[in-house]
């Protein structure tokens, strides 16, 4: 995954990164470990903690809500992997907070790689899952385990969408589209979008509209 994105973002030596919703901090590590600055941030402070431990050099990590970023073009890229945050966010409107946070965080010409679940890829493949087809989202029963391996059932809400949805809201808040992916976990490409793949893979940059020039006084 890391190995894709570096390449396909143009990331550099150099480069300022922030990590939305970085979990534990597995991109966010092997990114330090080639010498690119990243800053992560999740909502869990147990994941926070977990992933300061043994960070390389270049990588911090403070616990935040996607949903408030209040940063100011002061990355060079935007990531947010996984789920760690787009997408859990199924209220009205908190899809979009995060997106907006994302990009008033880059700089202007910054990069985003964004990962969402693929709506058709839900309809098609429910698996016992229940699809909410007037809000895009998608509900499930599913196991998690504890750190000492206690296992607990719980219900997990996801935000599902199509590459027109991915490619309105993006606008919506400065960011251009340069591709949409089909992928899944670890297998990163750049495979066109269709309805046979459990993600997408969204690359774009931020295209700011420049200030206005003042007129000169008559």
């Amino acid at each position: 995954e890391v190995d894709h994105v570096i390449d396909v973002l143009g990331i550099q030596s150099g480069d300022q990164v922030l990590d939305v919703g970085c979990g534990t901090g597995r991109h966010a590590h092997e990114l330090a470990r080639r010498g690119i600055g990243v800053h992560g941030i999740d909502i869990s402070q147990r994941f926070v903690e977990i992933a300061r431990l043994n960070a390389p050099h270049g990588a911090t990590f403070e616990r935040r809500d996607a949903r408030t970023l209040d940063f100011h073009e002061e990355f060079d890229v935007a990531i947010c992997l996984c789920q760690g945050a787009f997408g859990m966010m199924t209220a009205d409107g908190e899809d979009a907070a995060v997106v907006a946070g994302m990009s008033s965080a880059l700089r202007s010409g910054g990069r985003l790689a964004l990962s969402a679940f693929n709506a058709y890829f839900a309809v098609k493949y429910h698996g016992g899952a229940e699809f909410d087809a007037a809000t895009g989202v998608s509900h499930e029963r599913t196991e998690i385990r504890s750190e000492s391996g206690e296992q607990k059932s719980v219900d997990l809400w996801t935000g599902c969408y199509t590459p027109r949805e991915l490619r309105l809201l993006l606008a919506a808040h400065g960011l251009a589209i340069d591709s949409i992916s089909s992928v899944e976990p670890g297998a990163y490409g750049c495979d066109p979008a269709s309805v046979e793949s459990p993600e997408y893979l969204v690359v774009a940059r931020v295209e700011r509209a420049s200030a206005p020039e003042h007129s000169p006084a008559l």
